[in-house]
């Protein structure tokens, strides 16, 4: 197991240059306060799903924000499918095809299941109807309470509208902040194999994750973040085996 910036690793970094969105040595903060980030590299291939995990305090929704560019770098860059956006606010990369769903605050409690995701098409001009139907197809559950107020469904329902609302700007890339937090073991499987679904389309999915060993059982490419910087990078698989990763971030 090597670390990112291991001599010996170019074979991570072949695949990161190949990768349809990199975040590529970013460092940076918020306003002009410390850096958090510190040379920190995440990427993800198209139809993957790329999984940022470690301990509290790593920067690693801090690094998903960036990418998103919710936060300015001081150094290095965001690419998308070839094309420098580190300059683009978070609506023009929206616009680009990539879809953010925060931890809080990601649905409309006081509209209608259906409205949260009408209001996911927001910059669509066309029939979003698809759309829709292909989200109720993915989350049977909103399909039953689509006229209900989003703001009385359980936990895990709200994380489908969320997602679900994400989906209907039909994007390229899908980010997922703590998509299980506060959800119990059950529907975080369910929301994870949805997940998979989501990718399985082409979709490209970039997730922060606390629950580090079932994220990574689903990565195909993991980041081990520590203080801001890559301390592992490897396949989900592979980070599972390493000793060292399972000693240090997950438990044993």
């Amino acid at each position: 197991m090597s670390t990112l910036t291991d001599p010996g690793d170019m074979a991570v970094k072949d695949r990161e240059a190949d990768a349809f969105l990199i975040g590529d040595s970013m460092t940076g903060g918020y306003g002009s306060g410390a850096d958090i980030l510190h040379g920190c590299t995440i990427a993800v291939s198209k139809g993957e799903i790329a999984v940022i995990v470690g301990p509290n305090g790593a920067g690693k929704s801090t690094a998903m924000k960036a990418v998103f560019g919710m936060l300015n770098l001081r150094e290095g860059s965001v690419r998308l499918n070839g094309e420098d956006i580190t300059s683009l606010s978070p609506q023009d990369r929206v616009a680009k095809g990539m879809a953010f769903v925060p931890q809080t605050s990601n649905i409309f409690t006081s509209m209608t299941v259906e409205e949260n995701l009408e209001m996911g098409a927001f910059l669509r001009r066309d029939d979003i109807r698809g759309t829709i139907e292909q989200v109720y197809d993915l989350f049977p559950i909103l399909r039953d309470k689509r006229r209900q107020a989003a703001g009385e469904l359980s936990g895990g329902q709200r994380q489908q509208v969320a997602v679900g609302r994400a989906l209907m700007t039909q994007p390229t890339v899908l980010m997922l902040d703590e998509p299980t937090a506060g959800v119990s073991p059950i529907v975080m499987d369910e929301l994870f194999d949805r997940i998979i679904e989501v990718a399985r389309t082409g979709i490209s999915i970039l997730m922060v994750e606390q629950n580090a060993r079932q994220a990574l059982e689903i990565a195909d490419k993991g980041y081990v973040l520590v203080q801001g910087g890559n301390a592992y990078t490897d396949t989900g698989k592979a980070l599972l085996a390493d000793p060292e990763v399972r000693r240090t971030f997950l438990g044993g």
